[in-house]
């Protein structure tokens, strides 16, 4: 045989040559979340090894990532039950613990890149992404919420904007608003192709941020939708995001490579809690080995079309498979 493609895997260096696609540190977000006082952190039962960390926990935490070589960080509030309300005003109050540790963190860290979640469920008493009015969700007025904690957020010092609740059109209103209070320079990653998924549940534990009542598949997408994904992206770049995502990702690899293939922006893969979870219970329970499932499963999510993977595993895979 004159072709025998078994010759570039006869070794291990003849296979690292001939490796087509690589994840990086550099190629990872750290979601974190964070919660009010000076206390120590919290476990969160359904996110083994995740925690809810304390305002001052949360510097130490990232103090490590960044000595990994991690450079960006996705932060979430996990928001009193006492402050929420259903306009969701704790949001944008300057007092808001929220605000006031991104600015802590960025005095500490100014070369990191600090990601926030723009939507209303963590500080709604009603657990949703938007406005509640007579059992149903207000898509414009809510844009005005969502803008006012989007500024709030620039304000505090954060580096990317991270709209997730999938209102139609509040990348344009996010984007104008930015503008007009000369942030400019603050980009804006919108969650675009974002799924009314199952594997949401350990996330809305970590924040306790489930509805109140009935769900989200009024906003967040239809999981047998393909096409739709393609509208969702056309119109987020129309409106002036810098980087598009799709969430969750491992179930959604065709949805990545169709954006991919249609966008030349940044495109990002969310590694979301169940989808983390799940991989964390069949390791423990023998069924797979996490040290090969893992790296085998974030280059999935890259050779599929990501060019950044927010994931829980990011400071695991930095520390035994990455070397910078």
């Amino acid at each position: 045989m004159l072709r025998r493609p078994r010759r570039n895997r006869a070794s291990k260096a003849i296979r690292a040559m001939n490796q087509e696609t690589r994840v990086g540190v550099n190629d990872l977000i750290y979601p974190l979340f964070v919660m009010p006082g000076t206390g120590p952190k919290e476990a969160i039962s359904t996110l083994p090894d995740v925690y809810r960390h304390s305002e001052a926990g949360i510097l130490d935490e990232i103090a490590e990532a960044m000595d990994l070589g991690i450079q960006a960080v996705m932060l979430f509030p996990a928001v009193p039950e006492s402050k929420k309300d259903p306009q969701a005003s704790y949001s944008y109050d300057p007092d808001c613990f929220y605000l006031t540790v991104a600015e802590k963190i960025k005095n500490q860290f100014p070369e990191l890149c600090l990601i926030s979640d723009v939507a209303m469920d963590p500080y709604s008493s009603e657990g949703h992404d938007g406005i509640v009015a007579d059992g149903k969700i207000l898509n414009d007025e809510s844009l005005e919420i969502l803008s006012k904690m989007a500024l709030a957020q620039a304000n505090a010092g954060f580096d990317l904007i991270g709209p997730s609740d999938m209102m139609d059109g509040r990348v344009e209103h996010i984007r104008h608003t930015l503008d007009a209070h000369s942030h400019t320079s603050v980009g804006i990653m919108s969650y675009t192709a974002k799924y009314a998924s199952a594997f949401y549940g350990p996330f809305r534990d970590a924040l306790d941020s489930t509805p109140k009542w009935g769900d989200k598949k009024t906003y967040q997408m239809n999981p047998a939708n393909r096409r739709e994904a393609l509208i969702e992206g056309q119109l987020d770049m129309q409106e002036g995001a810098d980087y598009i995502m799709i969430k969750p990702a491992l179930h959604y690899l065709d949805i990545i490579r169709d954006l991919r293939n249609n966008f030349h922006i940044p495109i990002v893969s969310y590694h979301v809690s169940g989808e983390y979870s799940m991989l964390m219970a069949a390791a423990a329970q023998g069924y797979v080995d996490l040290n090969q499932a893992l790296p085998e499963t974030l280059t999935a999510l890259k050779r599929a079309g990501s060019d950044l993977i927010i994931t829980y595993f990011a400071k695991r895979y930095a520390k035994n498979h990455v070397s910078n």
